[in-house]
């Protein structure tokens, strides 16, 4: 059976999308609102598809984006989407895809990678690695201590807010670890895939300034906020005033922690709270949910990004890449070749990475791993020693040690799924 790639045409694939997508479950095709949502999914990026037999059988989708790193902002791709029939698998579909859609990113200029993981180990093979555990809070919105903040009653937002609401994300407060997506339809898409869409927020004139997003399933909940953007700290505040508010009907709140506060202390009795819940529809408590990874494409490009302000740091770094190989199969077209090879990094307050021929030549310590492992070291995902306990990364000690100190970052947090 012959196989073709070729960049997804939405006139001629999105039938064949759909049926996909409806295979792995992922929409009903016969729900006119997810059709529409995976349409305006669809116009939100990049794709190719595999082709069998003139039917698209799988389709990779990437997203273009930045990704903040502490002050800095570096380009990014999120891949989006990876979907193969049920007659499409094993044919190293997805694998051909992923790695044209990594090459491509690399070769539109975007420094990061990210992508959202339906299980640890698949996407290794590519480069990506685990990044930070979010912590997911569920709580009695009644009990949240926000009595100091004044409640201004908010507006109803809807589908025809699509547009207004992707911009809000967008402007969202920055911090480390945030991913935004430029895709002008996202909340469109996101709106249609959501059970029982529900938001409330704020405007300023015709902007919307904060506002959360979810599903409200049941009329006393929980309420499962999937979407909470906010410019500034006081309007994060008022947001959760407003969640307050919502206590007299709705019993539970579902919500990522927010990256600029711990949501635990603005809590009343949370340990009580959770006792007298747990087994129950309204069971309360933080869990931490790994769901998301990262790879660097561009070395030079994310090293220059952080700012260090004590003693300069400066070693040579041997960097494996297993994306390597596969792009021998995967592309003709595109020079990218993967991030293996070796490299001089300093860190100061102007921090620079450039390829060389031979590490450790003249006495600098060297510093040997993955691609993935280096990603999770340079975003703070894990410390240096910690990293070389699991032997994810092989440094003498005092090297190790200037790392944890010169690398020390927020736990880095996207602030969206995708």
């Amino acid at each position: 059976m012959a196989v073709t790639l070729r960049p997804f045409d939405a006139a001629v694939d999105t039938a064949d999308v759909a049926r996909i997508w409806h295979e792995t479950r992922w929409i009903d095709a016969d729900n006119d609102g997810q059709r529409r949502a995976l349409e305006a999914f669809l116009r939100g990026g990049a794709a190719e598809v595999g082709v069998l037999d003139g039917a698209a059988e799988c389709l990779v989708h990437r997203t273009p984006g930045t990704i903040d790193y502490d002050r800095t902002t570096l380009s990014a791709s999120v891949i989006s989407a990876v979907t193969t029939s049920h007659v499409g698998r094993r044919r190293r579909l997805a694998s051909t895809l992923t790695t044209r859609s990594l090459a491509q990113a690399a070769a539109d200029g975007a420094a990061v990678a990210l992508l959202g993981m339906f299980e640890q180990g698949f996407y290794d093979r590519f480069g990506f690695a685990t990044g930070a555990p979010m912590l997911v809070a569920t709580f009695d919105p009644a009990s949240l201590r926000v009595d100091h903040v004044p409640y201004r009653p908010p507006v109803r937002l809807g589908l025809a807010d699509g547009v207004a609401m992707g911009d809000a994300m967008r402007r969202r407060l920055p911090h480390h670890g945030r991913v935004t997506l430029d895709a002008v339809d996202l909340m469109a898409a996101e709106w249609g895939f959501l059970e029982q869409p529900f938001a409330l927020g704020y405007r300023d004139g015709d902007r919307i300034t904060h506002f959360v997003a979810g599903s409200l399933k049941e009329e006393n909940g929980p309420f499962e906020v999937q979407f909470c953007s906010y410019e500034t700290g006081d309007q994060l505040l008022e947001l959760l005033r407003l969640l307050h508010e919502l206590g007299d009907q709705v019993h539970s709140v579902e919500m990522m922690e927010p990256p600029h506060l711990q949501l635990h202390p603005l809590i009343d009795a949370p340990n009580r709270q959770r006792s007298r819940s747990r087994r129950g529809a309204h069971e309360t408590g933080t869990r931490a949910a790994t769901w998301w990874q990262l790879r660097i494409l561009d070395v030079p490009a994310a090293v220059s990004a952080q700012q260090w302000i004590g003693p300069p740091v400066e070693f040579d770094l041997v960097l494996s890449d297993p994306v390597e190989a596969m792009l021998q199969d995967a592309t003709d077209d595109v020079a990218w070749t993967g991030t293996a090879g070796s490299y001089r990094i300093r860190i100061g307050a102007e921090s620079s990475g450039e390829r060389i021929a031979e590490a450790g030549a003249d006495g600098r310590p060297v510093l040997r791993c993955s691609i993935g492992s280096f990603s999770r070291l340079w975003f703070g995902v894990q410390p240096a020693t910690s990293l070389a306990l699991t032997a994810e990364v092989d440094a003498p000690g005092s090297l190790l040690d200037q790392l944890d100190a010169s690398l020390l970052l927020p736990r880095p947090q996207p602030g969206q799924f995708f």
